[in-house]
């Protein structure tokens, strides 16, 4: 199983009438174990949602995806958080976070057997921006270590919700020291990656570059692995179906094996699927099949 644990958020989306919004469902490593469960592969979600009406919402949709485990709290004091979404021609999109106080870093305890459990721990990032986010999240990952699993981290910075870079810079490398898999974006590579990128080192650093495909370092060893372009509706939640697909390709598989040309095909298939979820709006409705993503693969393979 891969569990994920982090925030999940109501993702504001506009609609196409002037001035109305959308509830979408978001949140990083809930997008990630919603596109890991819809590759077919076991998924679990820890959060925490308020008591209110987008938390009802979140909690429905979180229902709905049939996790093999859910740890959903609900915190009675602290609202739901929320991002409102702005996009630009190209689909990429500008976020503005209503997320002071608010429910997602009152994270549930996740329990041993449910550790031990799974064979990938996804730790997300907003909860960072709190000293009681990072504690828990530090913890989580030491835990997984001791218990022989792998952890994930995806970066995902958003720089309003932290006092400055040398906060989160901070705060992130609290987890990346226990992380075996670290995603960055490219502009997140050129602003927190320098201590981790280009080092014969054993974690797994993947870098996401939009139309230009992904890349990866490890072992002293790197590769750029493209993609098909396509004509982006909505770029939110790309980043997180790549990260769950290579994430999939990875669940069970020895770090030993992975030679450059099993790391090559798992970010391949992992940009398919994330340019695949370009096609729609949000992050999780139009998540792609495993037939979708390979197919898509395969076209390619050819070319």
């Amino acid at each position: 199983m891969i569990f994920c644990a982090g925030e999940i958020l109501v993702d504001m989306m506009p609609a196409e009438e002037k001035n109305v919004y959308e509830m979408k469902a978001g949140g990083a490593p809930f997008n990630v174990a919603c596109a890991v469960k819809a590759l077919g592969k076991q998924a679990g979600f820890a959060g925490c949602a308020g008591a209110d009406i987008p938390g009802d919402f979140l909690a429905e949709t979180a229902e709905e995806k049939q996790f093999d485990c859910l740890l959903l709290a609900r915190d009675k004091k602290r609202a739901t958080t929320l991002s409102f979404v702005s996009h630009g021609e190209s689909g990429e999109r500008t976020f503005c976070f209503y997320g002071s106080g608010t429910a997602d870093t009152r994270m549930p305890k996740i329990k041993k057997d449910v550790l031990m459990a799974a064979d990938i721990i996804v730790i997300g990032s907003l909860m960072l921006r709190e000293k009681r986010g990072v504690k828990y999240a530090a913890a989580l990952a030491k835990r997984a270590k001791e218990a022989g699993k792998a952890v994930a981290f995806d970066v995902n910075y958003r720089e309003s919700l932290f006092k400055n870079r040398r906060a989160a810079a901070d705060a992130f490398g609290q987890i990346i020291t226990h992380a075996d898999i670290v995603k960055f974006s490219e502009d997140e590579a050129v602003i927190f990656g320098s201590p981790y990128i280009g080092r014969n080192s054993e974690k797994l650093i993947c870098v996401t570059m939009g139309e230009k495909g992904s890349k990866w370092y490890f072992r002293g060893k790197t590769a750029t692995v493209p993609v098909k372009a396509v004509v982006p509706a909505d770029t939110t939640g790309a980043g997180d179906a790549f990260f769950a697909a290579v994430l999939s390709k990875l669940d069970g598989i020895s770090k030993s094996t992975w030679s450059d040309e099993f790391l090559n095909d798992a970010l391949l298939f992992g940009n398919c699927a994330g340019a695949l979820n370009t096609l729609g709006k949000g992050a999780i409705d139009f998540l792609p099949s495993l037939r979708q993503i390979e197919e898509l693969k395969k076209t390619i393979e050819k070319n």
